[in-house]
């Protein structure tokens, strides 16, 4: 059984930070209807949009000036077993959080199910800070106690709007951990399932539209 959990792109999902959603990004510049000999599409829209992937130079100068893009992940962190999680609804992922939640050594890839889920955030046109997310010392914690390279998480963010910078500081500082943001993740049991996540091969960009399917 394959599970899609990545979101179609239309133009009332949500963008950073906009009450107005990602608003038009594909036009038809050359249309049969007007005479052309075949449909040929554009798109335009920030790399972040959607279901995406974070690239160490997302937020570390000297790793975006090194070259450390999306084309630079590592594809067999994208691909392989992968343990999908329900977090307790009632708050972000703090340290306590992450303890609590018994995460067996050994697995690198986890996908956490939280209240955006339940609230369907990336339904939702306006973009809502009050989304879940990492605190600084949940992320630290993953990191100190955890064998985890895959985090993916269902909104736009791993991290929390009001640890932003600092939760993606600590995933993304040694460069073996990979972010995955906008999972869809309706409807799936929790449990192990084979994930598959392809980002495009965009060079020197720091983010990424990215399919991810599950396979049980």
């Amino acid at each position: 059984m394959i599970l899609d959990i990545s979101h179609y792109y239309r133009e009332d999902m949500p963008s950073w930070e906009s009450e107005g959603g990602v608003g038009q990004f594909l036009w038809l510049p050359h249309s049969m209807r007007n005479g052309s000999l075949a449909n040929n599409s554009e798109m335009r829209l920030p790399t972040h949009t959607g279901t995406h992937v974070d690239a160490p130079g997302h937020v570390f100068q000297h790793y975006f000036d090194a070259g450390f893009d999306v084309d630079s992940l590592d594809l067999h962190v994208l691909n392989g077993p992968a343990l999908l999680v329900d977090v307790p609804r009632h708050d972000n992922i703090t340290a306590k959080m992450m303890e609590s939640l018994n995460i067996p050594k050994g697995v690198q890839r986890v996908l956490f199910r939280t209240l955006n889920t339940d609230r369907q955030l990336m339904w939702k046109k306006e973009f809502d800070t009050s989304y879940v997310g990492f605190m600084e010392d949940g992320a630290q914690w993953l990191v100190d106690n955890t064998d985890i390279k895959l985090v993916g998480i269902d909104y736009l963010s791993v991290a929390a709007f009001d640890d932003l910078i600092p939760s993606h500081l600590v995933l993304l500082k040694n460069r073996d951990i990979i972010l995955v943001e906008g999972l869809k993740l309706e409807n799936i049991i929790p449990g192990i399932y084979s994930l598959h996540c392809l980002p495009l091969r965009l060079r020197g960009a720091e983010g990424s539209p990215i399919r991810c399917i599950l396979i049980k």
